[in-house]
């Protein structure tokens, strides 16, 4: 007979049953069983949960059911792409089905509309309906943020600006700076300004205050006259373009590179590009949670197949808008009950204003990306990983052989990172070379990468050499308490060059001129009213 394709083993179903059966008789056995297996979930610790029978009750089940529906989806044997996707689709599932998320059976919201005589359900409503105008959940208080006044404030000036992107060149505040600049480059799917929150989370300030000249690539928010625009263009008249303008500002034949999550995507094909035509413009790279190695992409892979990618070709492919909220609403969807339910409950439940938080205001300050752009990234990258295949893309006339961009590599991944597994940002790092540091930072995708020099908090881990595995590397890697920026200044310290007085203005005379004040206009377009156009 015909084993089914995906099923459970006999012997691993009879196991969950009889764990099932076993977990049920302790909950529906005694209060103290229902209210320790409620608590283990944290959403269910609170007192209103835990001191009500009927609502702990309700909770311990809901627990329980969702860690038996896990089981079983964890025991599937399936390939690990349909494994994954069944599972990603169960959490789904179970996050929105939680009895938190709903007035009736949610005995925190119910005592605070009793005690605050029906205004928690009427503020509830309104900041619903707020929402659905904006077409999307609030997880902050954007009423707080204004860009260029509390968010993206160190000084400086637009030098440059053509249809892809506006240049920030910063103020020195340092008598000296080093005779070689540094350009950031941030992902085109996002703001530039995580990389430029509040001053003492700025990863911009920092590196000015550390000596370097620092410029930015600010990317347009793309509206319908962009939606042609493909990976060739971005990396052509936007990284390499950029490259260009600042050597020829700053009268240098060689720069430092550094760039974050896509944008660390888009600078590492710059560069294989400047490598194929034997162009040494770049001295250094510095990589923070980026992937070039798409062999395992984590998460995200359960949205990407041929079927998912050939439609959107199809779709926008050609031409034409993903829209920034849509992007947006799949990265909070990656974790549902911090970035979804969690204001589902508060704002709407409990009629509560979520607070001010400069990294939530920017997460939801989304970007739209151009249909080409975006179809070419996907089948390249997380669907077919053809970076690291040698002489298999051609972008901007070149061939690709990433073993041929030799310069030293810093490259930065996060232990808890679900974007950029941390693995795979060791596996990234590895295709560039031997000359590559890899360190690992603590926490997330973006706590771990913004950790700032100021507060120096959380832990970073370091070893010398790659190893043969990511979890060898671990293996003798060595933790240090802090911050990773300040082991960046280290080692990019001595590739700034020799000390030169900082510069009294900033662009270049008639050839590059201030056009305006940083943090520029283009960083102030909203996706919304781009796509009202």
């Amino acid at each position: 007979m015909t084993q089914p394709l995906a099923h459970i083993p006999p012997e691993r179903l009879s196991a969950i049953q009889m764990d099932y059966l076993k977990k049920l008789s302790e909950v529906l056995g005694s209060e103290t069983g229902a209210q320790k297996t409620a608590a283990l979930d944290r959403r269910f610790a609170g007192g209103e949960w835990q001191n009500s029978s009927p609502f702990s009750m309700l909770a311990a089940l809901y627990v329980l059911n969702s860690q038996t529906l896990m089981s079983m989806a964890d025991a599937l044997q399936a390939d690990t792409k349909t494994r994954n996707k069944i599972k990603f689709l169960a959490q789904q599932w179970l996050d929105a089905a939680s009895p938190s998320n709903f007035l009736a059976t949610n005995p925190e919201a119910q005592k605070k509309l009793i005690e605050s005589k029906g205004e928690s359900l009427r503020k509830g409503i309104d900041n619903l309906m707020s929402d659905l105008q904006k077409g999307r959940i609030s997880q902050s208080d954007e009423s707080s943020f204004v860009l260029g006044e509390n968010l993206a404030i160190t000084p400086g000036s637009v030098v440059f600006q053509n249809a892809l992107f506006q240049l920030i060149q910063y103020s020195p505040t340092t008598p000296t700076v080093g005779s070689v600049p540094l350009l950031m480059v941030p992902p085109s799917i996002n703001k530039f300004y995580i990389m430029d929150l509040t001053p003492e989370s700025s990863l911009v300030r920092f590196a000015v205050e550390n000596g370097h000249t620092v410029f930015m690539v600010s990317w347009k928010n793309p509206g319908q006259e962009s939606a042609h625009l493909g990976w060739d263009d971005y990396i052509g008249e936007g990284v390499l373009r950029a490259i260009e303008v600042v050597k020829e500002i700053m009268s240098v034949p060689k720069i430092n590179l550094l760039a974050f999550c896509v944008g660390g995507t888009m600078a590492t094909t710059a560069l294989g590009v400047l490598a194929a035509r034997k162009d040494p413009s770049v001295q250094t790279l510095t990589l923070m949670t980026t992937l070039v190695d798409f062999s395992d992409t984590g998460v995200l892979d359960v949205f990407i197949d041929e079927a998912q990618v050939a439609m959107r070709e199809t779709t926008i492919g050609e031409g034409g808008l993903l829209p920034g909220k849509e992007l947006a609403t799949t990265f909070s969807f990656l974790r549902p009950n911090d970035l979804v339910w969690n204001y589902v409950e508060k704002n709407y439940l409990k009629g509560e204003t979520p607070p001010a938080f400069d990294i939530l205001y920017w997460n939801a300050d989304s970007t739209n990306l151009p249909g080409p752009f975006f179809t070419w990234y996907l089948r390249n990258t997380y669907l077919e990983n053809n970076f690291v295949k040698p002489n298999r893309v051609v972008v901007c006339g070149q061939k690709l052989d990433l073993r041929k961009i030799e310069m030293p590599v810093y490259a930065f991944g996060a232990r808890e990172d679900h974007i950029v597994p941390w693995q795979s940002a060791w596996a990234s790092a590895r295709a560039l070379g031997l000359k590559t540091r890899f360190v690992l930072g603590a926490s997330g995708h973006i706590a771990g990468s913004i950790n700032p020099a100021s507060k120096n908090k959380r832990s970073y881990w370091t070893a010398p050499g790659l190893a043969d595995s990511a979890d060898a590397w671990f293996d003798k890697a060595k933790e240090h308490p802090g911050t990773w920026w300040n082991d960046w200044a280290a080692w990019i310290k001595p590739f700034k060059g020799k000390d030169m007085p900082a510069p009294k203005k900033l662009g270049k005379a008639k050839a590059y001129p201030a056009i305006e004040s940083a943090p520029g206009s283009y960083v102030k377009e909203k996706a919304e009213a781009l796509l009202a156009k």
